[in-house]
């Protein structure tokens, strides 16, 4: 194993709330309600696939232009990038920093895969852009989860083989995401929903070196 790959709503910190708020003030100025359950379809598709699903949800998606979707998506990313400015270093997810810290100090490579255009800026306001060797944009690439494009970008990118990677993300096409890379995936939420993971656990805080390293070494095994 030489790197490790990040999603970064649900794993590194929590900004599902606020990507609902946006969206949610968004739909209501095309006339439409969003719920928590449609919002779950959002978690971790991109803001473009994001605005694809929510118009087609108010059956819109044949009558908007392309520039008009354009500024769509910039509205919401407007509201989105007011409410994150609160950000600070207390909003990672529990041990995820020491988790961060601990694989740099025993020389892993870690990566960036989210299909948040934000992430670099989410980091910063974190503190822990630094310890990042890697972030995928997620502008460049061709297809969006679970499309398997944005993984294997960022092994490229830290000049590793997917074989030597680990993936954890919390969503179900997540998960397919980085099994279809072919790489091991850890998934942090509710087992039913992400069976497909090599591994499933509850919360972040369960998140150690020695865990991942163990589950990675399991999978080479099996395989």
């Amino acid at each position: 194993m030489k790197a490790v790959l990040f999603d970064l709503d649900g794993i590194i910190t929590d900004t599902a709330g606020y990507h609902f708020l946006a969206w949610k003030s968004l739909a209501k100025k095309l006339g439409m309600e969003l719920d928590e359950e449609f919002n779950e379809q959002l978690k971790g598709v991109s803001r473009t696939d994001s605005l694809e699903l929510i118009l087609k949800r108010g059956q819109l998606e044949n009558t908007v232009t392309l520039a008009e979707k354009e500024r769509l998506a910039a509205s919401k990313n407007e509201v989105y990038n007011q409410m994150i400015k609160q950000m600070n270093a207390s909003d990672s997810l529990p041990g995820i920093e020491s988790l961060l810290i601990d694989l740099k100090t025993n020389h892993f490579l870690l990566g960036l895969a989210s299909a948040s255009q934000n992430g670099p800026a989410i980091l910063k306001k974190l503190g822990l852009y630094d310890l990042f060797d890697t972030i995928v944009n997620p502008a460049e690439l061709s297809a969006g989860k679970p499309d398997p494009e944005i993984f294997q970008k960022a092994a490229e990118q830290l000049g590793c083989s997917v074989s030597e990677c680990v993936g954890i993300e919390d969503a179900a096409a997540d998960v397919e995401s980085i099994n279809r890379a072919k790489m091991v995936s850890i998934a942090v939420g509710d087992k039913e929903v992400l069976h497909a993971a090599d591994k499933v656990i509850k919360t972040t805080n369960e998140l150690t070196v020695d865990l991942i390293k163990t589950i990675w070494t399991e999978c080479c095994e099996i395989n």
